[in-house]
């Protein structure tokens, strides 16, 4: 493997649910400034990897560092800085404005009230997701998809060094899904480090510089490389699929 300059790592980290082991010995590195996807079964321990890096767990067994310090050691305010989340689901208590929710992101850089400054990076947050016509909407009479922008465009008004994002195109549509993981390429490109949980291989092939493969307990991690993705598709999955070639472009179809 190549070296690279670590923007997330873990050491030896371990995490079950009651006698539920979900995570084992995990030691990885997420590298910087790179597009890392993370890939398994439902229930294989994604959304707990990520909440773990995120501070969001206590660590049970094993550490966690960002950009080079022990996680245990950054304060509320000092991860803000460094990393934005996305959860799977978000349930808003109150009938906030969309503009509100956003806003929200601004929280952990705001003393008393929110500046112009703040005001003006929600304002570029909710633009760069192209979400400026739900600006005044209330944000639980928000579509599936509407609300995962919304939350979205609140991750990025941190304006954290790193996103974690956890499903973020479950409940888009299509077209919306592509738009997304185009702005997320263009971060990165723009100095983010993005690490999301996927589970459409084609789609995670089409965007990612960096795999984080979870079975079984073990997780791997590989930088894009066809040929043992392919393998390990197969092998985790436990289907048969299908590799087709057009333009020079893999795809991956399922026998159904």
């Amino acid at each position: 493997m190549a070296t690279i300059k670590p923007i997330i790592e873990t050491n030896g980290l371990s995490f079950a649910y009651h006698s539920k082991t979900v995570l084992k010995d995990c030691t990885i590195q997420i590298p910087e400034n790179q597009f890392t996807v993370v890939l398994g079964r439902n229930g294989s321990g994604k959304s707990t990897l990520l909440r773990l890096m995120a501070g969001l767990l206590p660590l049970q067994k094993g550490s966690v560092r960002i950009d080079g310090i022990d996680l245990k050691k950054l304060n509320s305010k000092q991860r803000a800085g460094l990393i934005g989340f996305l959860p799977q689901k978000h349930k808003a208590i109150f009938p906030f404005k969309v503009d509100e929710v956003v806003l929200t992101g601004r929280a952990a850089q705001v003393r008393m009230i929110p500046s112009e400054k703040d005001r003006s990076i929600r304002d570029e947050a909710i633009e760069m997701l192209g979400i400026g016509h739900l600006k005044h909407r209330i944000y639980s009479e928000l579509s599936g998809g509407e609300q995962q922008l919304v939350m979205i465009a609140r991750a990025l008004a941190q304006q954290p060094k790193i996103l974690l994002l956890d499903e973020p195109v479950s409940h888009l549509d299509y077209n919306q899904q592509i738009r997304l993981l185009r702005l997320l390429k263009k971060l990165v490109t723009n100095g983010k480090s993005i690490v999301t949980v996927l589970h459409d291989p084609n789609l995670a092939l089409a965007v990612a510089e960096y795999f984080v493969l979870i079975h079984e307990e073990k997780v791997s991690h590989i930088y894009a490389d066809e040929a043992n993705y392919y393998k390990w598709i197969q092998s985790v999955f436990s289907c048969d699929i299908q590799k087709v070639e057009r333009e020079g472009v893999s795809f991956y179809i399922p026998r159904i």
